[in-house]
């Protein structure tokens, strides 16, 4: 049950208002607020339905057996070593060339919580395609589009009907429904944990929802996931950000949970507020300008609150994937984009695919280039920026600049909290035993929280192995209650006698 956060009974165990999804509001009224906005509209062959489509379609059926048809069934298979949580791919492509789609899906569930948005997200060619003893001769098997493949198919078909057991076990809170969350709460529910998520965005799904774009990973893909974790029992409140309206990690142990687990990610992303004219208005950073097109694309919100207009010249600081998605996004809008990027090509992090998709559509790319201020343009707004680059020091005109420089955690919760330890950037720190514990008792934490910024499926390693230290602390410590409770009956009757 998706339930909208209310202070008085956000932990009642009855059911509160359904989350009810956003509709898209019709061209007609999308067009009427392009017409208020003070700047540009975007051009009409612009328009989301148009400019966000998928980029990489899926296979047919017949497109994936023959595909998995190709694979070789190594003895050895390089490409499960490839998979950082160790996903039995040779088995799940095995069933899969024989049609056998319930039992692939099935292969795949024992490892992965999120397999429709790995199979689309995941740097397949670092990891397990990558791998691939086909890869030697140019034409690795297509495991990602394998494994979407199969998702996909078992999210239309309904297959997936899982033997859950009683949730007896004991209460997890967790906080955060980004990768992270959604795999400690799926692999504590499967276990016999109540696990109740909480979410301080409007709906489930954290960066998966709100920071990659519609055409890399759509919006009913993320829904379609989080309605199978939701399927093993797990409760979601959304808008109840913890930390805030008296909603702290002390008032969930007072409502009788067990453990709390922090997937709250990176939230606070990086400025440059030591470079001269960062605070002028055109230079944003590139997570609100996602989250701004992802709620355009939903409806949410009117064409004027996206910080771009048709035409502008846009420039993007930095070389990972949030880079990509920004410059990929801007060239949608109809932006003339350039990325600029301190180091060279072959040292930045981005996805491959992803630097080449968006060679392919048009961004342009500025190699060991630096920003060394921000000047201000007629109209008092951005209007161009003073690089340092190999050819010596230029001033380039720029309309907009999104930062893609980082990200760190937020101090909602540790600021709120007794007895968490975190680093000299915020990052929460962790021990081994229970894997993934805080120094507060019964907290744990995982993922860009502890680990920085990584991918989806890395996040997911992460949780899983903080997913096994909470089952064994929330044991332990029911273990040691029964003791006591024994103990104490003993000693009465040994009283009364």
């Amino acid at each position: 049950m998706i339930r909208n956060f209310a202070p008085a009974n956000y932990l009642m165990k009855s059911s509160g208002v359904q989350y009810q999804k956003k509709k898209n509001i019709m061209s007609e009224q999308i067009e009427q607020q392009n017409n208020k906005a003070t700047d540009a509209p975007v051009s009409a062959a612009n328009e989301p339905a148009a400019a966000f489509q998928v980029v990489n379609e899926g296979f047919s059926t017949r497109e994936a057996i023959e595909e998995a048809k190709r694979c070789l069934h190594c003895k050895v298979p390089q490409c499960r070593k490839g998979c950082p949580i160790e996903n039995d791919i040779p088995e799940f492509v095995h069933e899969l060339s024989m049609g056998n789609m319930g039992a692939a899906m099935s292969i795949i569930n024992e490892k992965s919580n999120l397999p429709a948005i790995c199979g689309r997200v995941c740097p397949h060619e670092k990891q397990c395609q990558g791998h691939c003893v086909l890869g030697k001769k140019g034409k690795p098997v297509q495991i990602g589009k394998l494994e979407q493949f199969i998702a996909d198919f078992d999210t239309k078909m309904k297959l997936s009907r899982e033997k859950l057991p009683q949730k007896t076990r004991g209460r997890v809170a967790v906080i955060g429904s980004g990768p992270a969350g959604l795999t400690v709460a799926g692999d504590l529910a499967r276990q016999g944990f109540n696990v109740t998520i909480f979410e301080g965005q409007a709906e489930p799904g954290g960066v998966l929802m709100y920071g990659i774009p519609e055409y890399r990973l759509p919006k009913s893909v993320v829904r379609d996931e989080v309605s199978k974790i939701e399927a093993l029992g797990v409760q979601f409140i959304t808008n109840c950000m913890v930390g805030e309206n008296n909603v702290t990690i002390d008032s969930l142990f007072r409502a009788g949970y067990d453990a709390i687990f922090m997937g709250t990610g990176t939230s606070v992303p990086q400025n440059m507020d030591s470079t001269p004219g960062s605070k002028l208005h055109g230079v944003s950073q590139s997570t609100y300008f996602l989250h701004n097109v992802n709620a355009y694309n939903e409806g949410a919100l009117p064409r004027d609150m996206v910080p771009l207009r048709d035409g502008e010249k846009v420039g993007v600081i930095g070389g990972g994937n949030v880079a990509m998605d920004a410059a990929r996004t801007a060239i949608r809008l109809g932006a003339d984009v350039t990325v600029l990027y301190r180091k060279t090509q072959e040292e930045m992090p981005a996805i491959q695919s992803e630097y080449e998709e968006a060679v392919k559509e048009g961004v342009k790319f500025e190699w060991k280039t630096t920003v060394e201020a921000f000047l201000k343009g007629k109209n008092g707004r951005l209007g161009s920026c003073v690089l340092n680059t190999p050819d010596g020091e230029k001033v380039e005109k720029f309309d907009r600049i999104y930062l893609a420089i980082g990200s760190r955690p937020a101090n909602r919760i540790v600021s709120t909290t007794a007895g968490i330890e975190v680093d000299e950037k915020g990052y929460v720190k962790v021990v081994d035993r229970p894997f993934g514990m805080t120094t507060r008792r019964g907290v744990f934490a995982g993922g860009d929280v502890v680990h920085r910024p990584q991918t989806v499926v890395l996040a997911m390693k992460a949780a899983k192995e903080v997913a096994q230290g909470i089952a064994q602390y929330v044991d332990a410590i029911k273990l040691l209650e029964e003791a006591k409770r024994i103990e104490k009956s003993g000693t009465t009757e040994a009283e009364n006698e």
